[in-house]
């Protein structure tokens, strides 16, 4: 896996270390995680409240940097939002300002896009992103750190790039308007199945799980 992600990367003009996996652990228990850290996995990604908690509280060391990559409903935000270092599905306006209210530091955040338009999917469609920053951004404590999005599990090739390319591009803009506590600097897209697409349309982190077990 590390080597098609360091092909991946140079075969978009980019460095390994440009690209960071997060091991997505959902699927596996507390003694096989903590074999991956003792492999060297630095990055930990959990879906699930209750899982990621589980995990923190077993594994967390100052070496580990913990992301929450799922769906978080807002009666939840005060469990868990001040042990993440960086939460990649913010989706909603709602759920941003309960993180505002519940967070005691600033949370790095990616806004979550829905390119594919599949009814499936959470996040926000491309046409409601702008309405939806300026009103982060009277928010002290999100910080949007970038985008984050998904293709169709099914989808070719050809779509999965079309995809991750408009991500990239409004990331890109966004980036380009220099907004306070909104530095668009990074992209989180690509799982198994398609990591290394994303990397070559700019993602800088991919969630990798079954790729890990096989």
């Amino acid at each position: 896996m590390f080597k098609s992600i360091e092909e991946a990367a140079k075969e978009a003009g980019r460095k390994q270390e440009d690209v960071t996996v997060i091991a997505v652990t959902k699927y596996v228990d507390n003694t096989i995680a903590k074999g991956l850290v003792d492999l060297g996995i630095k990055h930990i990604g959990e879906s699930r409240v209750d899982k990621f908690l589980d995990k923190y509280a077993i594994l967390n060391n100052e070496a580990l940097t913990w992301h929450l990559i799922g769906s978080l409903q807002r009666r939840k935000v005060k469990d868990v939002i001040n042990y993440v270092d960086y939460f990649h599905a913010l989706d909603s306006i709602h759920l941003a300002k309960e993180i505002e209210k519940r967070a005691n530091h600033p949370i790095k955040c990616f806004l979550q896009v829905n390119i594919s338009g599949e009814d499936s999917k959470h996040g926000f469609t491309v046409s409601e992103i702008d309405q939806a920053i300026e009103e982060i951004s009277k928010l002290n404590k999100v910080q949007l750190v970038g985008l984050m999005t998904m293709a169709p599990l099914d989808a070719d090739q050809k779509t999965i790039a079309e995809i991750f390319e408009e991500a990239r591009q409004l990331r890109n803009k966004l980036q380009a308007e220099n907004r306070k506590n909104m530095p668009f600097t990074e992209l989180s897209m690509g799982m198994s199945n398609d990591f290394t697409i994303a990397i070559q349309h700019g993602a800088s982190f991919v969630r990798i799980g079954t790729s890990f077990f096989k």
